[in-house]
């Protein structure tokens, strides 16, 4: 839910306003109506019950000191019966043992002493307000996982049904799943990055890249396996998000729209973790997102903590990101998208799966078959020779291949690197003995 989606929700709720003296309820209801509340008044608790009994209410703002019923045991008997409304309670008394009974007795939401501060009283009816709009948004998108799952599980029964009724074709009837599983997966990839709008292909070319790269680091073919379905999956946690904040890089996005943003990787995982064969892959999906030295999001983790499937894959997504213009209006070239990866290289990113990455991206393999290193500035040693053409941002060559390394070129690139701002990472050829 976006935050415009918020501001209408709120205008539309229904506040009760209860209290023994008319010209109160006459402030409050002028006060509040002026921010866009409906408000109903009612000058006893047993007329606020009438009501509860008859019109949705969702707010409830009483005063403790009341004839025949004061306002701690109302509240309780609003919470017994409407548990869903929340509760405020007015009191022109310090009378602590009274609002203590109020917050046992009716679980209130908050307290306002008379007079009360108009801004600190529409503050108070804003907070419960979105408090309930972002309970019944969380409702409702359990709800939806909810019907997602049970038509998977519904669709894993009747795949299950038909396997145990063609037992002599099994070994078929197998590979057919999983070939059909795969391509249903692309399939709604497909139509994950049509919802991003001009971000058509997206998932399929971060397949291609992590599962070369997880490739190249010889992890298991299981792990390849996740990897690239949840490459695929990655953002269908997207799918809850406003076309605003999809259309906005994340760099520019506000405060509240970042971290209803932030959120997107959760609700990817909440979508497929009842699912036993996708328990690995609903957790790269949750990790997409953070970061080596542990400054990402959702949980902050680092280093060790994460997997390597799940390193590769946030080295991969920051590629493209920063290609795509996802982070900032600016879209880097491949090129330049390479350089910072190499910049946050053992900061943002795992130092070993930056350097597997570029060889993946640049194709870092020599005319001679001879394989090669990536190596930045600093591990320079002159003699070595340069195996790819070393590009400057501009896409000018710098270094062409087979070309030797001095000592007062070294020094050159690094002195280039401080006044530019850039991190230069180099394709080496490797001598026999290496």
């Amino acid at each position: 839910m976006s935050i415009a989606d918020l501001t209408g929700q709120l205008a539309q709720f229904t506040i009760l306003c209860v209290d023994d003296e008319p010209n109160i309820l006459a402030a409050l209801r002028r006060l509040l109506r002026k921010n866009g509340y409906e408000v109903l008044i009612a000058e006893t608790a047993q007329d606020g019950l009438s009501l509860l009994g008859t019109t949705e209410v969702d707010l409830v703002i009483s005063d403790m000191r009341m004839p025949e019923m004061d306002g701690a045991a109302f509240l309780g008997l609003v919470r017994l019966h409407w548990p869903d409304t929340v509760r405020l309670l007015l009191t022109g008394y310090a009378d602590v043992p009274s609002i203590l009974s109020a917050i046992n007795t009716g679980e209130i939401y908050r307290y306002i002493t008379k007079p009360w501060n108009e801004q600190e009283l529409l503050s108070a009816v804003r907070g419960a307000l979105e408090r309930i709009a972002l309970e019944r948004e969380k409702r409702r998108l359990e709800a939806q996982v909810r019907q997602q799952n049970e038509a998977l599980h519904l669709l894993n029964v009747e795949l299950e049904t038909k396997v145990l009724a063609r037992t002599e074709d099994l070994k078929i009837a197998n590979a057919k799943l999983k070939k059909n599983y795969l391509n249903s997966i692309k399939v709604f990839s497909n139509l994950m990055d049509l919802r991003n709008g001009d971000l058509r292909g997206h998932s399929r070319v971060l397949a291609d890249l992590a599962r070369r790269t997880a490739s190249n680091m010889q992890l298991s073919e299981s792990v390849l396996q996740e990897i690239f379905v949840a490459s695929l999956l990655h953002d269908i946690g997207k799918i809850g998000l406003s076309d605003e904040i999809l259309k906005c890089p994340v760099g520019l996005l506000s405060k509240e729209d970042l971290t209803m943003y932030r959120r997107h990787t959760i609700w990817g995982e909440m979508a497929l973790i009842s699912q036993d064969d996708m328990q690995g892959v609903a957790t790269l999906i949750r990790n997409h997102h953070e970061r080596f030295d542990g400054q990402g999001f959702p949980d902050g983790l680092s280093g060790s903590q994460l997997s390597m499937a799940a390193h590769v894959l946030i080295v991969a997504e920051a590629y493209l990101d920063l290609q795509e213009g996802n982070i900032t209006k600016a879209k880097l070239s491949s090129s330049e998208a390479c350089l910072m990866l190499a910049r946050g290289r053992g900061t943002q990113f795992h130092p070993e799966v930056v350097d597997v990455f570029l060889q993946v991206v640049l194709n870092a393999v020599p005319v001679g078959g001879a394989p090669c290193r990536m190596l930045p500035t600093s591990d320079l040693i002159p003699g070595m020779e340069i195996a790819r053409e070393l590009m400057a941002q501009d896409n000018i060559v710098l270094l062409a291949v087979d070309h030797v390394l001095t000592e007062k070129l070294i020094h050159i690139l690094k002195l280039r690197e401080q006044r530019d701002g850039v991190t230069y990472m180099l394709a080496i050829k490797m001598d026999k003995n290496s």
